[in-house]
């Protein structure tokens, strides 16, 4: 793969939720596959908290900022993101949000960094939010629980008797002996202390690490070989630093040790976690590089190397991100690598739209000139394409033209196929007027299968005037799939046995055998094949298919082949298949016997 510079035009490409492998070499017999950084992609995301679970997979509990950016003050939503090699990553989903805090300020907000334990088949997730107006100085330690890492939380209350001044990020840290403590603190005050056996209650006094040199907040504790390590941020102007302190004691005194993290890109704040997994140790942090700005972050992650002494060597930050530490997997997040390498030579089936078309609504301060829709710097201004084609559905490549005379403008934009509900970030940058139309911003979105996706994009961050939007698939293609009777989505019945690899006695009246999930592609006509063995000079079969409005069905006539095992005969037809991966496809006997072993669904015949 060609590697190239990160350039400015690219910012505007990011936050995707498909992933696509990285691989680079460090020698041709060995390809290394690569995170990638950031590695969280789908939405921004910042104060990552690492932990590895019982189950072989880490997993990361970030704060989440909202975008269009809202600033830091009314981040109200939390997902959770797991891996197991490293690099392909899935977002778990939403696990809370301020609208479930029953205790929490009527104004929401204020969800920022969290940490979360297991105890006991337990997992706890902690998190700080104000309980009042005066937001300040009504910082509570709220803890949820849930017999899963990553989904049913439920809010339990909050830990009671702590300061409700700047007592913000929570991290909980498990000690070899089964005990628990909580370490939290901002505003230049830093304090831990040992928790209850309900991991709800304090278990002795609130200690204050006045030691600590420079303390601002983001406070994370872990433990190697018997030394106890206390990882923050300070107040480094302008763009923060993490420090690191060691001690004998998990409530210190404590040692500093210096700067584990220079300042990060495009942030002022800094935070992180630090964890071992599979042998390697590993920093969790955020910064500002897909957005460039302070409130807009995504989680990236480096190795983390300790000197003979047990100090830790400066994290390097990287673009390449982390090796993969296990075999390929399932994974929502792109590679922000792929990303910067314009991967997107796939996408060839473009359809273009006119901004001037009968499909195109605009609106909140928007306007047309000729055939471009200017004043998308009004806030509330946008433009909605409807009737777009998402082939089978997924991912598809959008790309905006435009012309723009700011230094940087952006778009939210919202997609059908987008589950997660967030929206997608797309940056653009200037072109040096508002009449060169020069500009061309591409970002993968999500659409559904079939003709009725709606895209809309909204503006007021910053002014561009648009000339045309593109979408473009990755082409269908003539695909074969066979689907083999002895499948578990293969069911049967009404005198229909299976016998080894095919289902027999088709020739009962009432007897059928039907598959499940079905890929249609895009929708439309698909050739159907039976492979089939049969005694009989001729039989007939009855075909229903989920895209078939009719109603009747397909018949089939199946030629003898000589004998029940004799398994050469096959008989085709074109049927309607709805889109998607969701429809049934029903074989009915009862005129004549066929043996029957496998289906072929050809899409595009």
């Amino acid at each position: 793969m060609r590697k190239k510079l990160w350039i400015h035009s690219l910012s505007g490409m990011i936050l995707l939720s498909v992933f696509f492998g990285l691989t680079s070499s460090s020698s041709a017999e060995e390809p290394v596959t690569m995170s990638g950084n950031p590695i969280f992609t789908s939405i921004f995301t910042a104060d990552p908290s690492a932990h590895v679970w019982n189950d072989g997979r880490i997993y990361v509990y970030p704060s989440h900022d909202i975008f269009p950016s809202r600033g830091s003050d009314l981040m109200d939503k939390y997902h959770v993101f797991s891996s197991d090699n490293m690099v392909d990553w899935v977002d778990e989903g939403q696990i809370l949000s301020a609208a479930d805090v029953p205790w929490g300020r009527s104004e929401g907000g204020f969800m920022w960094a969290p940490d979360a334990a297991y105890k006991n088949g337990t997992y706890y997730f902690y998190f700080p939010h104000p309980s009042g107006t005066d937001w300040n100085n009504t910082w509570k330690i709220g803890v949820a629980t849930s017999n899963k890492p990553a989904s049913d939380f439920t809010v339990q209350g909050y830990i009671q008797g702590l300061p409700g001044n700047s007592f913000i990020d929570p991290a909980v840290f498990r000690d070899d002996d089964g005990s628990y403590y909580l370490y939290a603190g901002g505003g230049g005050r830093s304090y831990g202390v040992k928790l209850g056996a309900d991991m709800m209650s304090l278990d002795g006094p609130l200690k204050e690490f006045t030691e600590l040199n420079d303390f601002h907040e983001a406070s994370w504790v872990f433990k190697r070989n018997g030394i106890y390590y206390l990882m923050y941020s300070d107040n480094n102007p302008g763009a923060n630093k993490m420090r690191y302190a060691t001690s004998s004691n998990p409530l210190g005194p404590w040692v500093n040790r210096g700067v584990i993290l220079d300042p990060v890109i495009g942030s002022e704040t800094t935070h992180g976690s630090i964890v071992e997994f599979k042998g390697n140790w590993y920093m969790f942090y955020h910064n500002a590089k897909i957005s460039s700005n302070g409130t807009l972050r995504s989680v990236s992650v480096d190795r983390l190397y300790f000197n003979a002494d047990g100090t830790i060597q400066k994290v390097i930050q990287t673009t390449d991100g982390v090796p993969a530490v296990g075999p390929r997997s399932r994974a929502t997040e792109v590679k922000y690598y792929d990303l910067v390498q314009e991967n997107f030579s796939q996408y060839t089936q473009k359809t273009e739209y006119a901004l001037n078309a009968n499909n195109v609504v605009i609106g909140g301060g928007a306007t047309r000139s000729g055939s471009n829709v200017e004043s998308m710097h009004n806030s509330g201004s946008y433009i909605q394409l409807s009737g777009i084609n998402g082939g089978s559905g997924g991912k598809a490549l959008l790309t905006v033209l435009y012309a723009s005379a700011d230094s940087g403008a952006a778009f939210k934009v919202d997609a059908s196929g987008d589950t997660a509900g967030d929206g997608y970030f797309l940056g653009l940058p200037g072109t040096g007027g508002w009449g060169n139309y020069t500009g061309r911003a591409n970002r993968l979105i999500d659409l559904n299968a079939g003709s009725n996706n709606i895209i809309k994009l909204s503006g007021g961050m910053g002014g561009a005037n648009v000339s045309k939007v593109i979408v473009s698939l990755i082409p269908a293609s003539s695909q074969e799939t066979e689907y083999l009777v002895t499948g578990s989505n293969v069911s049967f019945g009404g005198g229909a046995t299976r016998s080894g690899s095919s289902i027999e006695n088709l020739h009962i009246p009432g007897s059928y055998f039907q598959a499940t999930g079905i890929n249609g592609g895009s929708g439309g006509q698909a050739l159907l094949t039976v492979v089939y063995g049969s005694a009989d000079s001729q039989a007939a079969i009855r075909i229903r298919s989920s895209g078939d409005t009719s109603g009747n069905g397909y018949s089939l006539t199946l030629p003898g082949t000589g004998s029940w095992s004799t398994y050469n005969g096959s008989a085709s037809r074109l049927i309607d298949l709805n889109p998607g991966s969701n429809n049934v496809i029903r074989i009915e006997g009862g005129s004549g016997g066929a043996n029957i072993t496998r289906i072929l669904v050809k899409l595009n015949p």
